[in-house]
């Protein structure tokens, strides 16, 4: 338990810094070399075509992170007359407590509190992810793996012009980081590249694991579930995947889509039907 205390502590600073090493990154190194004549460059010159885009994705899942936080689920708990003894320790093992009739809730030991609908416990958020910001996580995890994709391809551009390298052979890409290692300890490549050689790969890593993360989520939303219910094998009522989409985006699902904000219609759904 200790240990998980320490991830959660750890994990958001580990997430905020890299998201800063980024953007320090693309602003201030990638998207600077790819003006050649700042004097002569047009308005809509890929250079800034690229530097808006990546300030759109990075707002985006910094804007979504932030509401993760903010949009803690509801602590049951403090509605629900656990008692002691048995019942607590039934919350405690994550088994439904019998005076309860809410589906998926769980006592997550780390935020200690009962969450409605919860999937899972997010450490790179340090908070739990349940009915009222799964919409938001998604959305962060869409534009976190966007933004690390769009890093990728900005750094692979910057060391291909910095050291005269070529990406058309997939395997050039490859077998970059063992010749960058092997050139670094011989004095042929400055730290600085070498840094941003390894930033490549962590990209990648990131990119494709939120990536991957998203689609999942996606997944069990279309058919009702949390990875929860998935886990202590709950069975859940059969409904159209439609429904099951607006429960979580919402009727506005676009606005979400292109600007951070939080569910308002489904918020407002879940105090009616209390």
């Amino acid at each position: 338990m200790l240990v998980l205390r320490l991830l959660n502590v750890v994990a958001p600073a580990y997430f905020l810094c890299i998201s800063l090493v980024t953007f320090v990154l693309q602003i201030f190194v990638f998207i600077p070399s790819m003006f050649r004549d700042p004097s002569t460059t047009p308005l809509f010159s890929p250079a800034l075509l690229h530097g808006a885009l990546f300030l759109f994705l990075s707002a985006n899942a910094l804007g979504n992170y932030v509401l993760v936080i903010q949009n803690s689920p509801e602590d049951l708990g403090k509605d629900l007359n656990l008692g002691k003894g048995a019942e607590v320790a039934d919350w405690l093992d994550g088994i439904r407590s019998p005076g309860s009739a809410l589906p998926g809730t769980h006592f997550c030991r780390l935020c200690a509190r009962v969450t409605q609908r919860h999937d899972h416990h997010c450490f790179f958020t340090g908070n739990c992810i349940g009915s009222r910001n799964m919409r938001n996580f998604i959305m962060f995890c869409l534009y976190t793996s966007l933004a690390c994709l769009d890093s990728l391809v900005a750094g692979m551009a910057y060391i291909s012009a910095t050291l005269s390298m070529s990406f058309a052979d997939p395997l050039a890409f490859l077998t970059l980081l063992p010749h960058s290692i092997s050139q670094f300890f011989s004095g042929a490549l400055l730290s600085s590249e070498m840094f941003v050689i390894l930033m490549l790969y962590l990209w990648l890593g990131i990119g494709l694991a939120c990536a991957g993360f998203c689609c999942h989520q996606l997944l069990l939303i279309l058919r009702g579930q949390t990875r929860y219910q998935v886990r202590k094998g709950m069975v859940v009522r059969a409904r159209p995947w439609k429904e099951n989409l607006q429960e979580v985006f919402g009727k506005k699902w676009l606005l979400g889509l292109l600007i951070p904000v939080q569910n308002v219609e489904s918020s407002y759904r879940r105090q009616k039907e209390k």
